[in-house]
């Protein structure tokens, strides 16, 4: 068999039986993630029912679904909004990894593994499945549940802190011992690879999407975004990291851009295939034969796995400061392993410091999980309700109260020294970041292009052509490290006037800056050349000269600056503008949980045409309407007598309780009756001279009201297409008629 039709043929053999299986588990009311990897397990390699599959198939398939399921969660979930639970998800995040890997260590240890086994144990078990959560949540239509965010940004955490530690284990089972050096060198490539792609795409991908904005149809935008979602996957891997960050950073950059909902639609059909595709093959990995021989390792580690990530994830989640509530939702979204688990298993099995046997036993335990998962969510609601009746009343008070102390210590406006840190801190470091990229590139590739382009000229000229080039390339960074935006130019002079003694950390701050500009200008001298100890100190004076001249700044920076911001903005921008009324309410009401819904009033509502105090919505569900949207009209803050009409557009607000009771009521109140379209037909007569219609104009035979009206007539070879009232009917026309059957027969 060819290598295509083989490809065609597992694709088949994985589609066919995903559906029959999800069918199945519709049918008997179970999770669709179960009756993917039933499918899995049964037309996997290790039955031999089809013996088509091989181990590298199922894990070029895999690696397909994780691509395209990550890919769609960077669209829902961008950079921004991760931002606002960020503190949260990284103190939840390490508190799982440090706990898991403490457990683990002890777990192994206890079943007489080695000191390596269990260390590579540990960071097997504090890896949640990102994959097997969104299809959860997606399955149970909770992607905008308060506690979402948070899951989604600490499982990116996770995924990210997964990263290090296979650099940590690689170094360990290697040497032999811990180097603190690689962790940071490692630790200091990710951030810069995460920060860099995302500074290049937030500046670029935009500016292309817009200024091609009219040639865009919905086809050529799949295209383009799962083009550029392969893009970065690959640019990822060569950078050493896995395609899942690839693909995530990918749709998060799109996610921000004003086409990020339009793009999100069109991909969602390409997201589920790939991603049953993906618990497709998650099944197929499971061996009958290591359950069968290992079932007591599989029992014990899957019940510390599950046990320990629901204990630390709901305690880091009490630590960073959220309620009760949130911190079981979260807790009971979470005990699960998946991928990253795989890989590290994988890595062990390749470094030789894990028996054959550990990969499939993670496999096996990572299934059971997988069952457990949308059962584990679901008991969220009910475990929170007994823990909130059966606790003391002091407990559940220390911590809500700690949580709403939290919730307004984010909430609050941060005072102007902290603003002042926080902009100028971003900005040094966003700068040098990309400053120092430019001084690695420029080290690695100007020689080469010298050599290429001048082969036999001075040395010493070839230097010198190097560093101008460099420093023109750096150049307007460079102003960009040493320049003060408007906004932080405002916050200073608000500083400095409100207290004589914040001049001093201004001015260091100012030193500072000035010293690192200065420190890249000779790191991109030193690279080609040595630098004599004058040329230092007349470079450090002349760019004091060139700081302090206040109105030197480049309109090539300011340009770059503004494009940059529009591009992050952008999608806000117009949110505001198309929205200005919920886009308020969602920024000003962030942290809270309030939440704003959209709901248009279906012309099957069989309340519309009351007035808004007669609706059920305040008493049933206790949501306030803020808004009613006729057409171009807006009716904000509407009173009881405003009438509810087909059409409309509503804008209620509510706790994330409140919404749900909400949208119970409108979907119980939309009743839709079903036409009878089995009674109308399409028919043909040939009038004779019997027939009562003939010689009759079409608008005296009462056609329409008896039910039928003449589509055709045919006479003498000419057709008449809906003839109008006049048409006076003769014998021997052949008139096509529509509409009930009955009526068509009396007719006849």
């Amino acid at each position: 068999m060819s290598a295509e039709l083989s490809l065609v043929t597992q694709l088949a053999i994985i589609l066919i039986a995903a559906g029959i299986f999800t069918i199945i588990s519709k049918a008997l009311k179970q999770p669709l993630i179960l009756g993917y990897i039933v499918a899995g397990f049964l037309v996997g390699p290790h039955l031999g029912l089809f013996p088509q599959f091989s181990p590298d198939d199922v894990h070029v398939w895999s690696e397909l679904g994780i691509i395209f399921l990550l890919f769609g969660l960077g669209l829902e979930f961008n950079f921004k909004k991760l931002l606002n639970v960020g503190s949260a998800a990284l103190i939840s995040a390490l508190t799982i990894c440090v706990g898991m890997l403490v457990v683990g260590v002890t777990t192994g240890s206890l079943m007489k593994w080695s000191m390596m086994e269990s260390i590579f144990l540990g960071g097997m078990l504090s890896m949640s499945s990102t994959t097997i959560i969104i299809k959860a949540y997606d399955d149970l239509g909770i992607k905008q549940a308060q506690h979402s965010p948070l899951v989604f940004g600490l499982l990116v955490v996770e995924d990210l802190l997964a990263v290090l530690l296979m650099v940590l284990f690689s170094t360990i089972a290697v040497s032999n011992s811990f180097s603190g050096l690689d962790m940071l060198l490692s630790l200091g490539k990710l951030v810069s690879f995460l920060v860099l792609c995302f500074l290049i795409g937030i500046f670029v991908i935009p500016t292309l999407l817009k200024r091609a904005k009219k040639y865009l149809s919905d086809e050529i935008l799949l295209l383009i975004s799962v083009g550029l979602c392969f893009l970065l996957v690959i640019i990822a891997n060569y950078a050493g990291f896995s395609s899942a960050i690839g693909a995530f950073l990918m749709g998060s950059i799109l996610s921000s851009t004003v086409e990020g909902e339009s793009i999100s639609k069109i991909t969602v059909n390409i997201k589920n295939l790939f991603g049953a595709i993906f618990f497709v093959s998650v099944g197929m990995m499971v061996d009958p034969s290591v359950i069968a021989q290992y079932w007591p390792v599989i029992l014990i580690l899957t019940i510390v796995a599950m046990s320990g990530i629901l204990i630390f994830s709901t305690g880091g989640v009490i630590l960073a400061g959220r309620n009760l509530d949130t911190a079981l939702h979260v807790g009971f979204s979470l005990p699960q392993i998946g991928e990253f688990s795989f890989i590290i298993a994988g890595l062990g099995c390749s470094l030789g410091v894990l028996r054959d046997f550990i990969y499939p036993v993670i496999i096996s335990v990572s299934v059971i999980t997988t069952f457990t998962t949308p059962y584990m969510i679901k008991a969220a609601d009910p475990v929170s309700g007994w823990l909130h009746r059966k606790l003391p009343a002091n407990v559940l008070n220390f911590l809500n109260k700690r949580a709403n102390d939290e919730s307004k210590k984010s909430g609050a406006e941060m005072n102007l020294f902290k603003e002042f840190l926080k902009k100028y801190s971003i900005r040094l470091a966003i700068y040098s970041l990309l400053i120092y990229v430019i001084l690695l590139a420029a080290k690695e590739y100007l020689p080469l292009l010298a050599e290429k382009i001048l082969p036999k000229s001075n040395p010493s000229l070839r230097n010198f052509l190097e560093v101008a080039t460099t420093l023109i390339v750096l150049f307007p960074f460079l102003f960009g490290l040493t320049s003060t935006g408007p906004e932080l130019k405002t916050i200073i002079r608000r500083l400095a006037m409100k207290d004589q003694k914040m001049r001093l950390p201004i001015i260091a701050f100012t030193l500072l800056k000035i010293n690192l500009a200065v420190i890249f200008i000779l790191a991109a001298i030193q690279i080609f050349t040595e630098i004599p100890g004058w040329m230092t100190a007349l470079i450090f004076n002349l760019f004091i000269v060139l700081f302090l001249w206040k109105n030197v700044k480049t309109k090539s920076q300011s340009s770059l600056e503004d494009r940059f911001f529009s591009n992050l903005n952008a999608k806000e921008n117009l949110e505001r503008t198309k929205a200005p009324v919920a886009s308020l309410m969602s920024r000003k009401m962030e942290g809270h949980d309030v939440k704003i819904k959209k709901i248009s009033v279906s012309p099957d509502f069989e309340l519309a045409g009351k007035k808004l105090a007669e609706m059920p919505f305040r008493s049933d569900s206790g949501v306030n309407i803020i808004k009613i949207q006729r057409g171009s009209r807006s009716i904000l803050i509407p009173n009881g007598g405003e009438m509810i009409m087909p059409g409309d557009l509503l804008l209620a607000v509510g706790t994330e309780e409140q919404i749900r009771r909400f949208n119970k009521i409108m979907d119980e109140h939309t009743v839709t009756i079903p036409a009878q379209e089995d009674n109308f037909a399409v028919e043909d007569i040939v009038l004779d001279s019997n027939s009562s219609i003939v010689g009759k104009r079409l608008g005296d035979t009462g056609m329409k009201a008896s039910g039928c009206m003449v589509i055709e007539v045919q006479r003498n070879g000419r057709i008449v297409t809906n003839p109008d009232s006049g048409f006076i009917f003769e014998e021997g026309d052949e008139v096509w008629l529509a509409g009930l059957k009955e009526s068509i027969e009396w007719y006849k």
